[in-house]
């Protein structure tokens, strides 16, 4: 395998010459064959996610297949103007000459995907890299096999290795990836993971995009529709069973308020997961591995004792991998629960006495990859945005901002670097070259030497830089 993977980037390096000067016609080919194949297929990606998470059709289509749809016509209806040369104005040190940025490819690129959302997060940088010119070599992860499988299959059969290639395998087969000199590495995981691959592509300064996660807050001020919070809040958490980079991970809501969002979040849950008092397997994910169900049982189970009070949910299956959806309150801030991202369906519900107590603790962790803001109110917003930082934040909702491909989308910090998406997925495989045409070729003497006699010339260009 290490061979072959070696010869393919070797491949790949030698097209990538070549893919550098595709036309828009070629690109928007490829985009185009792209959304047939996963059209034709459709059913066997619903199929394999239902197999490794138990996505219901309806929320793969939406959030795995359609979004890609959404993405590759998006790329379609802009790349001409995306692949365009920028134009940009001179100054007063290039005057009389033509400024142009140039969007070249970047070359030969890596896509590392999760688990989570197997083959969204897959396919969109691969849309993006595409768009840009690049070649790819892609590598799912082991732990969605089946998405894993069907999709290396798909893209091995209808690309040719030498420009879009995908590999199965396990942690070794990244580590062997990694050793390679890619000009370009798009990573979708966990921070501690994401380390690891900043610091492999450091040894070749390979250009990285990381997409990582982080605690996602939401903060809900007094002034906000606690009924429609508590509806958002729970479809956006319990979605893929909490397993989404973006979910809301803690729930920040005045003492005021506390009890009565405590019983809506809990009337929601039943409202949307639950059938005649039993959870609704068709419509609530499972948690893709044993390791990872373990991790959020300890998770949970340690909260409790530490002082959380359990107010809905808890029960768990081993059988299918399948933990409730879970509230908790007065979770103690030195609890696991509140140190480390939840990314399962686990939803801590914490008082605060005033707006400023609940921005304190946002900023005393790690930079999110989203904030969520509730309120009526523009100028508490406002005030919360600037106080705050995050990788994105929707108000009044959550999720959805991942969702407008006119939005960069990516992290800061702790929780990613670089954005992706739209433009910005374009932009992250490209370089920006800046390209300077002179017009008038005599201009620039003025600053050759001799010196002596320029004085008079300094004293004109102080008064006017």
């Amino acid at each position: 395998m290490q061979e072959k993977i070696k010869e393919i980037f070797e491949q790949q390096r030698a097209h990538s010459l070549i893919l550098r000067n595709t036309s828009l016609k070629e690109r928007k080919e490829k985009l185009k064959k792209l959304k047939i194949l996963i059209q034709e297929n459709e059913h066997l990606i619903f199929d394999a996610l239902k197999k490794d998470l138990r996505k219901s059709e309806f929320e793969a289509a939406l959030t795995e297949v359609y979004f890609v749809y959404a993405e590759i016509d998006f790329a379609l209806k802009h790349l001409a103007s995306w692949m365009k040369p920028k134009r940009v104005s001179a100054s007063m040190s290039s005057l009389l000459t033509k400024n142009r940025i140039y969007y070249e490819p970047k070359g030969v690129s890596l896509i590392i995907a999760p688990w989570n959302y197997p083959f969204q997060l897959l396919i969109a940088p691969l849309i993006s890299a595409i768009a840009a010119g690049n070649t790819a070599m892609l590598k799912p992860s082991e732990l969605s096999s089946a998405t894993a499988q069907l999709a290396t299959k798909l893209i091995n059969n209808h690309f040719e290795n030498k420009e879009v290639a995908c590999f199965e395998g396990d942690a070794s087969l990244s580590e062997t990836l990694l050793k390679l000199p890619f000009d370009h590495i798009f990573f979708t995981g966990s921070p501690k993971i994401g380390k690891i691959v900043m610091e492999a592509a450091a040894k070749h300064l390979s250009s990285v995009t990381l997409e990582l996660g982080g605690k996602s807050p939401v903060i809900i001020a007094e002034d906000a529709n606690l009924e429609k919070a508590a509806e958002k809040i729970v479809w956006g958490k319990f979605m893929n069973a909490g397993q989404t980079c973006i979910a809301p991970d803690y729930v920040l809501v005045s003492v005021n308020q506390e009890t009565e969002l405590l019983r809506l979040v809990s009337e929601k849950i039943d409202q949307l997961y639950f059938k005649k008092q039993l959870l609704d397997l068709s419509s609530y994910g499972k948690i893709i591995s044993d390791t990872h169900y373990n991790r959020l049982k300890n998770l949970r189970d340690n909260a409790i004792a530490e002082g959380a009070l359990l107010i809905k949910g808890g029960a768990n299956s081993d059988e299918n991998n399948t933990l409730e959806p879970t509230i908790l309150s007065k979770v103690p801030l030195s609890s696991s629960l509140m140190q480390e991202e939840i990314f399962g369906p686990i939803l801590p519900i914490l008082a605060y006495s005033n707006l400023q107590e609940a921005i304190n603790l946002v900023n005393q962790r790690a930079k999110p990859l989203a904030l969520y803001i509730f309120s009526k109110s523009k100028a508490l917003v406002e005030n919360v945005i600037r106080q705050t930082s995050a990788g994105g934040t929707c108000v009044n909702d959550v999720v959805l901002h991942i969702s407008n491909p006119n939005l960069p989308f990516g992290g800061i910090g702790n929780s990613g670097t670089g954005s992706c998406h739209g433009f910005y997925g374009f932009k992250a495989f490209s370089h920006e070259r800046g390209v300077m045409f002179q017009s008038n070729p005599d201009f620039n003497k003025l600053a050759y030497p001799p010196y002596e006699n320029k004085k008079g010339l300094l004293k004109w260009l102080k008064k006017i830089l």
